[in-house]
């Protein structure tokens, strides 16, 4: 009786503990391995499989909850789950607002004793799959109720896990892998399910790089993730990434240079998460290395922006890239897409363990770095004043770009006069008024320190061996007449801007509609109006008609050009402009009072673009997605995708614009070139973007040369071989530290700029280049050099010292005329990343303006 007893008794003990842990974690929540079709690692997961598993989670377990938090281009859905502790998940909206309140970004104190934010990011480049499917083993061990370390953690502890920051990139990737391997799987290299075909799985659909665009969020799923994470704020944020599969496991602390501007505890923190990773690794005998290659500069990386968003922003890389689910590697052993999971699942538990293990530090830290933000930035400049007089389109592009970023903004009531930094002329101690309506902008305020990030003219880089572009103030990127002063300026009045203007006479028929041409949002309508058949004219020169003066560029739309439409054309234009708030004057003559009057040969005709760009697996992806995303996205222009082996076939004669971006086009023939060189000239433009220019170097009819003279090429010589016999005493230990003066990561060199060209219209005589490339061609003879850099340099960021020195008097944008068409030389990208507006305006020029 007695032993019946206690089986009865054992009997209700399992039921009673089945009972209270079934609502936890759920009778019917299914392992990865149980829910799938495979077992992790065995296959890759479909992207809406791995939805379906994080629903399904969240459909099991009171300690998660699953959010769509936007949709890709390709209208994927965009997820992050919530884990914690059931207490916490009761209470989870008190909690958030609560740690915001340690922010800044939402008043009131906040209580102490608060969970930690952990955030953990997946598989922001597609074809580097292994965290994705790390982050459903994760979820899982997360809610596994016999883990009594994990459940401890989530009492003081909030993880947030994105599982696929790039669903676009991660289908293309695995699905083209489930089909082009076979049922056991290839280890050879060379095998074809390790030859990943062209665009790569690494980028979005627009085949950009989400890592390099947190802090421009060009990209929609960027700018939907961004609205989440500040609802969060995370106190720390890995990023988990795969790097060629022969590396060992990389984890932080990080490689310098760090920013400035990062914290000590920040940066000491990073260590403390590091060790605790190495004893797991050091347990199990894996290789990992830290402190090299990956750096903490760069704002627009998933680990920086988090840093300079007061969180612990790191990069994990697993060895993984063309490794599919097995590959021998050339140590020889084999390294299999399990593997690939288990050492993510080790950092991501390691990095929750010490969150949780330090969570009144990181709030005590993360607070106090808010409170230094707001009262004493790390800066040298407290404000930064951005002129009324500039064109309002420039300025409320910046103004959506910090409000992405929370960062705060006003003007102020009455006007003062001030000494500061001149970013046009890149002059310190000049004199400037601040007037009410400027834009101000204050770094004492809680995103005090990535305003000084994103906004100071120089970035402090304190080793020159970095990993990305040095150099990215906004200022400059925008075109913007900016100030940056040491005082501290506290905007007293929100900011506006003035509406739009359309100046049209009421009960009559204009003559013609004036429009300055000062901005890309003025291309925008451009775009738009030559689509609905509408014509218009650029003014060669600058006029005057009505009271009101013009520069070269106006766009003019006259009655006469467009009498075809009949009333349509007044009720088109007015309400586009009002549309897309675009100021717009009508005239009611064409006789002008200074300059060419409106019926003249120097008013340009401007013909609808008819595009064709060139591509094949030679060509960069993130170039030829650049020039895809301006057609689409800012032009609202359709083109027409060419492959290069295809030039010799093609009608070439529906085209009238050909752009080739970065690539190296091996496949362009010589018989190609000839026959691009007769269409340009029967009256095609030829953009050619950074690497394309090499395939028209010295070739016959294009005025592409490195260099000017015999003499300037003798010179050149010489010193390459004064060079090649200093390299022979080099050291080997100095090799990579002397590349470098090779090298331009990523600088901002100022460019004299003719605004009376076609190509230069809408710019002052200075714009500031955003150069990521060495290439360097000197001013060219029998061309327009639109753009060009002088003897005298002006630089920001980090170029070598002797790519430095051949950037003197070499041409940047030129045109040349070959017989009835143009060839449009760009030796710097402009729509590098898609977040350099003045740039985008320059390609604008390039496409839509008749080139002379």
């Amino acid at each position: 009786m007695k032993k019946n007893s206690n089986f009865f008794n054992q009997i209700l003990l399992f039921v009673l503990s089945w009972c209270l842990v079934t609502p936890l974690y759920g009778q019917d929540l299914l392992s990865p391995d149980d829910f799938l079709p495979h077992r992790l690692g065995e296959q890759f997961t479909p992207h809406h499989l791995l939805v379906e598993y994080y629903q399904h989670v969240a459909r099991n377990s009171r300690q998660v909850q699953v959010k769509e938090y936007g949709r890709t281009s390709e209208n994927r859905p965009l997820l992050y789950a919530i884990i914690s502790s059931p207490e916490n998940m009761a209470n989870l909206e008190a909690l958030r607002i609560n740690h915001l309140r340690k922010t800044g970004l939402v008043e009131g104190a906040s209580t102490p004793n608060a969970p930690a934010v952990v955030w953990l990011s997946m598989n922001v480049h597609g074809n580097e799959p292994a965290s994705s499917e790390t982050s459903m083993t994760i979820l899982h061990n997360l809610l596994n109720p016999a883990r009594k370390d994990i459940q401890n953690w989530l009492k003081n502890t909030i993880i947030i896990i994105d599982p696929c920051v790039n669903p676009d990139g991660y289908s293309r990737y695995t699905h083209w892998y489930i089909n082009a391997s076979d049922n056991v799987p290839n280890t050879h290299p060379d095998a074809r399910e390790h030859r990943e075909p062209w665009p790569e799985g690494r980028y979005n659909h627009y085949l950009f790089d989400l890592n390099r665009d947190w802090a421009w969020a060009t990209q929609v799923e960027t700018q939907r993730r961004l609205e989440i994470y500040h609802q969060w704020m995370p106190h720390v944020v890995p990023d988990f990434h795969e790097m060629g599969y022969n590396e060992p496991y990389y984890f932080a602390p990080a490689a310098a240079p760090y920013h400035r501007y990062i914290t000590p505890f920040q940066r000491d923190f990073q260590v403390e998460i590091g060790k605790n990773h190495a004893k797991y690794f050091d347990k199990e005998g894996w290789l990992y290395f830290s402190k090299e290659v990956f750096d903490l500069f760069y704002p627009g990386y998933g680990d920086t922006y988090p840093t300079f968003n007061g969180a612990i922003g790191m990069t994990y890389e697993q060895g993984g890239i063309r490794a599919g689910r097995a590959i021998l590697l050339e140590n020889g052993n084999t390294l299999t897409l399990k593997d690939r999971i288990q050492h993510h699942l080790t950092t991501a538990l390691s990095t929750i363990e010490m969150t949780s293990k330090n969570a009144d530090k990181l709030n005590k830290n993360f607070e106090t770095f808010f409170q230094k933000s707001s009262k004493n930035p790390p800066g040298q400049h407290l404000t930064y004043i951005i002129k009324k007089n500039n064109p309002k389109d420039k300025i409320k592009a910046l103004c959506t770009l910090l409000d992405r970023h929370k960062i705060q903004y006003g003007t102020v009531k009455n006007g003062l006069q001030l000494t500061g930094f001149d970013y046009t002329h890149a002059k310190e101690k000049v004199d400037f008024n601040v007037s009410a309506g400027d834009l101000v902008i204050s770094a004492r305020q809680p995103m005090g320190v990535l305003t000084q990030v994103l906004l100071e003219p120089q970035a402090e880089l304190l080793d020159s061996l970095t990993y990305d572009i040095t150099a990215w103030a906004l200022p400059y990127a925008y075109g913007l007449e900016t100030y940056a002063t040491t005082k501290a300026i506290t905007p007293n009045e929100p900011f506006s801007l003035t509406p739009a203007l359309v100046d049209v006479k009421s009960n009559h028929q204009p003559y013609a509609y004036i429009m300055r041409w000062q901005s890309l949002s003025n291309a925008h309508f451009l775009s738009l109006v030559m689509q609905r058949g509408i014509k218009g004219r650029a003014a060669r020169e600058p006029f005057e008609v009505e009271g009101q003066s013009y520069q070269s560029g106006t766009l003019v739309f006259t009655r006469a050009d467009n009498v075809i439409l009949g009333e349509r054309f007044d009720r088109e234009m007015t309400a586009l402009a009002q549309q897309y708030e675009q100021d717009l004057t009508a005239v009611s003559t064409g006789f002008v009072s200074k300059g060419r009057d409106l019926g003249s040969e120097k008013l340009d005709l401007l013909t609808k673009p008819t595009v064709a760009v060139l591509y094949d697996e030679e060509v960069d992806e993130n170039g030829y997605g650049q020039v895809w995303h301006f057609f689409e996205t800012e032009l609202k222009m359709a083109i027409t995708p060419l492959r290069v082996v295809d030039i010799g076939r093609v009608k070439l004669s529906s085209f009238n614009t050909m752009v080739m971006t970065d690539g190296k086009y091996t496949k362009l023939d010589s018989l190609s070139v000839v026959r691009i060189k007769n269409w340009v000239a029967e009256g095609g433009k030829l953009i050619l973007i950074g690497e394309a220019l090499n395939v028209f170097e010295d070739k016959k009819d294009f005025a592409l040369t490195k260099f000017a003279s015999k003499k300037e090429e003798d010179i050149a010589l010489s010193i390459e071989n004064i060079e090649k016999m200093r390299r022979r005493y080099a050291h080997y230990c100095d090799a990579e530290r002397d590349a470098a003066s090779d090298n331009i990561p990523g600088a901002i060199f100022k460019v004299s700029m003719d605004s009376s060209h076609p190509l230069g219209y809408g710019f002052g005589n200075v714009y500031y280049s955003l150069k990521t490339s060495n290439n360097a061609f000197q001013v060219l003879k029998n061309v327009w050099n639109v753009g060009y850099i002088g003897k005298e340099l002006q630089v920001f960021g980090f170029a070598g010292q002797r790519v430095r020195e051949a950037q003197r008097n070499t041409s940047v944008f030129a045109v040349q005329s070959l017989r009835r068409g143009h060839v449009v030389y760009m030796t710097d990208n402009p729509l590098f990343r898609a977040f350099w507006y003045q740039g985008k305006f320059l390609f604008a020029n390039a496409v839509l303006m008749k080139m002379k």
